[in-house]
């Protein structure tokens, strides 16, 4: 019988949660998606996935989640992209009470890294592997010999007049109307910076831009290998799902 967990995902834009077998990394039920109030507070969003476990008759049963924020014990320590109410919120305990029910918090990045490296991208690559999902801000997750470096934020390293957020979103892409071959540049020369840093052997693009890479591929000119998740969108859902369950496997 398939191993199977509610994922849910808090986006920039939108939440969204299925039912996912953790042993197959595949979507076991419809994808529910809700958008994402401007400046919701972790409660608010806590109350719209619950009505995805309502939606997937989920109620009572662990429920893995992954947020845009540094997660440490269950607690959301930063908030860039989202309110700040989030800073030093437990949401991992809160949304446990709501739901009644046993609840994993992950890094959304870190999620759809551990799906990838369970059944994407990421697995078997040696070295340095980098996931960057690229959405309304920019998440990653840091991979050394397969095993996750957490909560790394590359997102905040600086480019040009700021931070990497500020050019090579997806968002940034939407709002500026740029070009694929303008917008294209921008992530090259975000790639390229990461290439000096880290030296890694992959570069795996993550979020719903990922869907659109033969787009802006011929614009990335790194010597790195740079690939779309082969998840695709659904990363950041099985990868919470597999949080849970591989939470609950270590007290079985």
């Amino acid at each position: 019988m398939a191993a199977r967990m509610l994922g849910i995902d808090i986006g920039g834009t939108g939440i969204k949660g299925a039912i996912v077998d953790t042993d197959k990394g595949i979507l076991l039920s419809d994808r529910i998606k809700y958008p994402t109030p401007k400046n919701v507070t972790p409660i608010n969003a806590i109350n719209i996935a619950m009505k995805i476990v309502k939606d997937l008759e989920w109620e009572g049963r662990p429920i893995g989640l992954g947020c845009p924020a540094v997660v440490r014990e269950g607690v959301t320590m930063s908030a860039t992209n989202i309110d700040k109410s989030w800073i030093g919120f437990p949401v991992e305990r809160s949304f446990s009470e709501i739901a009644e029910a046993d609840v994993s918090l992950l890094n959304d990045a870190d999620a759809a890294g551990l799906a990838e490296l369970s059944f994407g991208e990421v697995k078997g690559v040696f070295g340095v592997c980098i996931l960057i999902t690229l959405g309304t801000g920019i998440g990653s997750a840091t991979f050394v010999d397969g095993v996750l470096v957490p909560n790394t934020e590359l997102g905040m390293l600086k480019m040009r007049d700021g931070i990497a957020e500020d050019y090579a979103t997806n968002r940034v892409r939407e709002e500026l109307d740029l070009s694929w071959k303008v917008w294209g540049g921008y992530l090259n020369d975000y790639l390229k910076h990461l290439e000096v840093l880290f030296s890694p052997n992959k570069i795996i693009i993550s979020g719903g831009v990922c869907k659109k890479f033969v787009k802006y591929e011929q614009y990335l000119r790194t010597k790195l290998e740079v690939v779309p998740a082969k998840l695709l969108n659904n990363a950041g859902i099985i990868g919470a799902a597999m949080g849970m369950q591989r939470r609950l496997d270590k007290f079985i």
